[in-house]
């Protein structure tokens, strides 16, 4: 696998790393990184089959919800 590094401000944290002699190149530097950070949570598996029973499930969720037009004329607007 190969790794290119484009934002300058990362290039420098890996070299201040490296200078301080805790780290023997930048992969172990990487490494270290990938190591401490927390791990990602796991993807959820959705329980629907299809996008069917995902709509049917949903069906009458948003039954009591307002779409109507807010009646105000809103403001003033002087076009002389």
């Amino acid at each position: 696998m190969t790794i290119h590094i484009t934002k300058p401000e990362v290039e420098a944290l890996i070299n201040v790393r490296l200078r301080s002699g805790a780290f023997k190149d930048a992969e172990d530097v990487i490494l270290q990184a990938l190591q401490t950070s927390p791990a990602p949570e796991p993807v959820a598996v959705s329980r629907y089959k299809n996008l069917t029973e995902m709509f049917e499930a949903a069906r009458g969720l948003g039954d009591d919800l307002d779409f109507s037009r807010n009646p105000s004329s809103g403001r003033q607007v002087n076009l002389s």
